[in-house]
């Protein structure tokens, strides 16, 4: 059921690895997960990881549900423009939104209520509709203008988390630094998981 499940989109921010292992758990955690890729994603994630993703939505669903080992109808990759997709109508919101990793200039459009594309008509959806909305900004330094929307968003209720791992937990890799951000994630989803050791 559509209401159920988490939409989770990718922009072209540097940290696509973030996005990629909150998929995986997801996954993992028998989720149903609506994906939204940008373009600049696609090629952030080809730069980034060894990941070559396919072009069109249905390879790219495919390529990622052997990868992660996703159960028959857990993942569906929706285009860019595909207005019939269940996102792009309160009628059928997802019950939480994650933008991961999120640019400064979707930020942006998400505080002005734009809908250009899929990604963003989805985010609004989810906005007025009250549900769960989580953008992780990965960029500094911050400029008022990056403040400014991440102020008025946070006023609407929308969960501001940028991708800054801890150190305390003594991290011994990149995918530890990874996991900590994710965990985060996963605990304003209320989803259990136990990607590592929790304070005190």
């Amino acid at each position: 059921m559509s209401r159920d499940a988490i939409a989770l989109a990718m922009t072209g921010a540097s940290g696509a690895v973030y996005g990629l292992r909150l998929l995986e758990c997801l996954l993992q955690a028998r989720q149903r997960v609506y994906l939204m890729l940008s373009a600049p994603a696609q090629v952030v994630i080809g730069m980034e990881t060894e990941l070559k993703l396919p072009g069109r939505p249905a390879e790219i669903e495919d390529a990622l549900a052997t990868l992660y080992k996703a159960r028959p109808g857990q993942l569906t990759v929706f285009g860019r423009e595909q207005w019939t997709a269940p996102v792009a109508s309160g009628s059928s919101a997802p019950r939480a939104m994650v933008v991961c990793p999120c640019t400064s200039g979707t930020l942006s459009s998400i505080a002005q209520g734009g809908s250009d594309d899929l990604l963003e008509r989805a985010a609004d959806v989810v906005l007025k509709e009250g549900r769960k909305l989580i953008l992780v900004h990965r960029e500094m330094p911050l400029s008022a203008i990056h403040l400014e929307n991440m102020l008025k968003l946070a006023r609407l209720g929308v969960t501001i988390m940028p991708a800054n791992p801890g150190f305390y937990h003594q991290p011994g890799s990149i995918s530890d630094l990874v996991d900590f951000v994710v965990a985060r994630i996963l605990d304003h989803l209320d989803i259990e998981h136990s990607l590592g050791p929790r304070w005190g």
